[in-house]
């Protein structure tokens, strides 16, 4: 290598671990998988958290969400822990650091205005010409409204992708129409086939804001994070990727009907209480509520599904557009490009949709597949964390950074081992309708979720039980087992502070 290696963090939003080709689901993504094939490929990733901006503290930071204080949605990162983060600590030697997409690194709707501006009221504050620095990274090109879950405003109150979609005064009309359902129609809530042209999608948008960064002349190495809000609900995708997947063709999970009756007394507290219901939310007011109480009928859930798939389609093309154009420059060799989510998804699974403290695999477990100098090619199963990304790209560059919780994944790809990864929640009530001290351990073949304030617990068996239909905490002969997972966890461990405060809902 000539010089240091560009990077490319490619990042998606809601995508389970089973959702990238050969995982086991029917879904297709060649582009992802031409990283895998050149790389490593860790198939036990889990998500330090279930929810978006914790998810994404953690891989900026390295940290468990107990470690940098935003331990749910609606707590902001402070911007001091940012600066031992990657963008930071990779800028300091000497990259060019880029953020490109949905950040989610503070709390977009607020009780009050934060002054950050990725919230809704606050982003008023910043110049049209507004580009950063932003949590580490230099220069940044970010969505203020990465889903279609929040009605249109238009300047000042918006960012860069809604001034892209506003450039001829037509911002409020394509939100509109990206919200107007094409045939064949669907009857859920969260899932329709959009009318906006594929062109005006963020999918595309983050995708052209790469392919133009990746076109500039630097003289430094480049560091860019690449976040695609999709395939995060509500589920619609344009044309051609909202077709591409016949709802009857999809694979439905085995066990799609709720069994509250089986499993942890939270399960059933979460899905009930109506607190989730009741939060004033003053930016959404045109809105439904948009949380699933209802059943799942299996017409709705193959049309959630091949939806789903459809944007993930649509995001592996763009993967594809990056890779060709580094492949056609002579890059491809000195880039290190890494493709992962921030959380997974239930996706029908029992009876579930969307996202909770019920930690299934479907939404604990992420992909995770890289490529580049330094990364040792092959497929490990070996529970590891989107926590460890920092350290591991400060190892690959030669760089010295902070201890943090993570570790780098050079270990792994030497051959060793992992006992666990670890997830934390604290759920509380205001938002969530209960109060939890959740913490999850996922071993290669287990996953236990114990609620330290209750101490009531869940432990599951994958290799035996890969749909988690049996709970094995009370079990006698899984005691021993119990006992050593839960003692993986510290209720109290060094580098814990308080938890932000909480400025809003999301």
């Amino acid at each position: 290598m000539s010089r240091l290696p560009d990077i490319l963090l490619i990042t998606t939003d809601q995508q389970r671990g089973d959702c990238i080709g050969g995982a086991g689901r029917r879904v297709r993504t060649p582009n992802i998988q031409r990283i895998a094939d050149r790389g490593a490929r860790f198939d036990t990733c889990i998500t330090p958290h279930p929810m978006c901006q914790p998810a994404r503290a953690s891989i900026l930071t390295g940290k468990l969400p107990y470690s940098h204080g935003v331990r749910d949605n609606g707590r902001n990162l402070d911007p001091a822990l940012a600066e031992e983060g990657i963008g930071a600590i990779l800028g300091r030697a000497g990259y060019e650091t880029r953020f490109i997409g949905k950040a989610h690194l503070s709390t977009h709707e607020t009780f009050e205005p934060t002054g950050f501006p990725e919230c809704y009221e606050s982003v008023a504050q910043f110049e049209d010409t507004w580009a950063g620095p932003y949590m580490g990274f230099e220069n940044v090109a970010l969505t203020l409204r990465p889903h279609h879950h929040c009605g249109w405003k238009d300047k000042p109150f918006t960012l860069h992708y809604e001034d892209f979609l506003d450039q001829d005064g037509q911002g409020g009309a394509r939100w509109a129409r990206a919200k107007e359902a094409r045939p064949p129609l669907t009857t859920h809530k969260q899932v329709w086939r959009s009318a906006l042209e594929d062109e005006w999608m963020s999918t595309a948008w983050v995708g052209d804001r790469t392919v133009e960064v990746l076109e500039e002349d630097r003289d430094r190495p480049l560091m860019a994070w690449v976040s695609f809000p999709d395939p995060h609900p509500p589920f619609l995708a344009a044309e051609p990727w909202s077709t591409m997947y016949a709802p009857e063709e999809v694979d439905l999970p085995p066990h799609r009907t709720l069994d509250l009756d089986r499993r942890p007394w939270w399960h059933r507290a979460f899905l009930e209480s109506p607190a989730r219901r009741t939060q004033k939310r003053k930016h959404a007011e045109d809105q439904p509520y948009w949380g699933n109480d209802d059943a799942l009928q299996d017409k709705d859930l193959r049309d959630v599904i091949a939806v789903y798939y459809g944007m993930i389609a649509a995001i592996d093309h763009q993967v594809g557009r990056v890779l060709d154009l580094l492949e056609a420059r002579g890059r491809l060799d000195n880039t290190i490009v890494i493709f992962t989510s921030d959380h997974g998804e239930w996706l029908g699974d029992h009876g579930l949709l969307l996202k909770g403290p019920m930690l299934y695999d479907g939404l604990l477990r992420v992909p995770l597949v890289m490529a580049g100098p330094g990364i040792v090619p092959g497929r490990f199963d070996v529970p590891v964390s989107t926590l460890d990304l920092r350290a591991t790209l400060a190892e690959l560059c030669g760089l010295e950074a902070s201890g943090d919780d993570g570790a780098s994944l050079s270990d792994v790809m030497a051959g060793a081992t992992r006992e666990v990864a670890h997830n934390e929640w604290e759920v509380d009530a205001a938002r969530s309708g209960v109060d939890l001290d959740l913490r999850t351990v996922r071993s290669r073949t287990h996953r236990l979720s114990v609620d330290l304030k209750s101490g009531a617990g869940e432990l599951y068996d994958l290799a035996a039980d890969p749909h988690e239909m049996t709970n094995l905490w009370d079990d006698p002969g899984a005691a021993a087992l119990r006992d050593r997972l839960t003692a993986c966890i510290a209720q109290d461990r060094p580098g814990m502070i308080p938890a932000a405060p909480r400025v809003g809902w999301h």
